[in-house]
């Protein structure tokens, strides 16, 4: 039951696609498929040994997907940014509904969730699993917050295992992209059955499938500079991930499902 998330996803990328290219930076794994990056913010948590150690260029990009199963979460980075390499790419992403603007890079405000809700949850109860930057500012005078970390480090905020105490009774749930690594978003996802849940980042797959487990919201990213981006993720070029595409939104209520 906990895989069907992950096989879903898997299984949605054509066969015939392949792993042109991979790499792991200082903080994202990229994966070219053809003209296409996909990247994952890379946790490097690596204690498990990997699933398999010899993974290489020209292997399916199905097979380099399937690694998002590891429990070596740098593997897994590299397997999200494989999926990523499918689904966030300009000409799937607008097939499955995601408006893109004509320019080549867009730093688009009404794609930043915590600017764009902020009136839907104005005195709602919020959780935000993950500190995002901006929060105090943002969401936590409009509404009641809390927010949620592996780690915590911030004052007030509240470890991960407060997951079954806060998310049943809330009314809104922003959830890091990063849980799709560590594979805590089904876990979050059955728990928030109540809640309108967006999943948060540039590494969230841009995939309608997602909505059949409880997403209402995808807000992630497209890499419209694909040389770029392999170049800013290996240090090569100063500036931010950001600045080769484009944040995305793709709504429950507006993706083109497949039939």
């Amino acid at each position: 039951m906990w895989w069907d998330l992950y096989d879903a996803l898997i299984d949605g990328i054509p066969s015939a696609y392949t792993a042109d290219d991979l790499f792991c930076g200082a903080t994202e794994a990229l994966v070219r498929s053809g003209e296409n990056v996909g990247l994952c913010y890379l946790t490097e948590l690596d204690t498990r040994p990997p699933l398999f150690p010899h993974r290489r260029a020209s292997m399916p990009l199905r097979a380099l997907a399937a690694l998002v199963k590891s429990w070596n979460y740098a593997e897994a980075s590299l397997g999200l940014a494989a999926i990523n390499s499918y689904y966030n790419t300009p000409a799937v992403a607008v097939r499955n509904g995601v408006e893109l603007s004509e320019a080549r890079f867009a730093e688009d405000r009404k794609n930043d969730p915590f600017i764009a809700y902020q009136q839907a949850i104005r005195d709602k109860k919020v959780v935000v699993i993950g500190h995002f930057h901006l929060l105090e500012e943002l969401f936590a005078p409009v509404c009641e917050l809390y927010v949620m970390e592996d780690e915590p480090t911030e004052d007030g905020d509240y470890p991960c295992t407060a997951a079954e105490y806060l998310l049943p009774d809330c009314d809104f749930v922003f959830i890091s992209c990063g849980a799709v690594t560590d594979k805590s978003l089904p876990r979050f996802l059955a728990l928030a059955q109540n809640a309108y849940v967006v999943v948060v980042g540039p590494s969230t797959p841009m995939a309608p499938v997602l909505f059949e487990y409880g997403v209402n919201d995808l807000a992630g990213f497209i890499v419209k500079d694909p040389a770029l981006a392999f170049e800013v993720a290996a240090g090569r070029e100063v500036g931010k991930i950001y600045a080769t595409g484009q944040k995305v939104s793709l709504k429950k209520d507006t993706a083109r499902l497949p039939r």
